[in-house]
């Protein structure tokens, strides 16, 4: 059987939204479990019908980025799963760094899920002197102070903050200074800084509004 045209295009040279990468982790997440399953093949519709997209939706989604499936077969999981990652940039590993080791960091320092996905938090760094130098989840812990000298050893390009909202701009500069490329905000404050500097945030309060608002919207109707 001929394969599939695949003229994988670079998500750099095409800017797509917000919500078809969000859509691109689902489908890899699913396709992982349908491999894990030992299902070595699947569609657009089976893959849309596990998600509640269409199947028009999915191939739309991947058009973004070429061509990609085999005629009479659909898409090989493995195949669309090692496209997926190229495009997402998680064929590779990613050193991470954590700032804030509260109750918040220590759970994201627990969290199986990122080592997972290509991403193996490295280092984690905090103020407080009764846990600097010690290892939590096997991780070490720093003083902030010897951020730009860690991040430079381990080259480190990838950040989560976990501070309060107060010291969040000012740790997310002192990262920025460091090297640091990109953020993933957990500070419930939204962070001004250089635009070649990719800042996701991520607001618990702000999803749960959503949350209720979705309840309170299917309630009214």
């Amino acid at each position: 059987m001929a394969k599939s045209k695949d003229n994988k295009k670079s998500s750099s040279d095409n800017r797509v939204s917000k919500a078809v990468v969000s859509r691109l982790s689902l489908y890899l997440r699913e396709l992982s479990r349908l491999e894990r399953a030992g299902i070595e093949t699947t569609s657009s519709t089976k893959l849309g019908e596990m998600l509640g997209f269409s199947d028009a939706q999915v191939r739309k989604d991947l058009a973004n980025f070429g061509q990609f499936g085999y005629p009479g077969v659909g898409y090989r999981c493995s195949e669309l799963i090692a496209t997926i990652r190229q495009i997402m940039g998680t064929d590779q590993r990613w050193p991470v760094a954590l700032v804030g080791v509260g109750n918040l960091g220590r759970a994201l320092l627990g969290y199986r899920g990122f080592s997972h996905q290509g991403f193996n938090t490295v280092a984690a760094f905090d103020l407080d002197q009764r846990i600097v130098g010690t290892e939590i989840e096997s991780i070490p812990v720093y003083n902030l102070d010897d951020l730009d000298k860690i991040v430079q050893e381990k080259s480190i390009q990838l950040a989560i903050l976990a501070v309060p909202a107060t010291a969040a701009q000012e740790v997310a500069e002192k990262l920025v200074a460091a090297g640091i490329c990109g953020i993933l905000n957990f500070a419930a404050v939204t962070l001004k800084l250089p635009d070649h500097i990719t800042v996701i945030g991520v607001d618990l309060a702000i999803e749960m509004e959503q949350l209720s608002f979705a309840m309170t919207s299917r309630m009214s109707s």
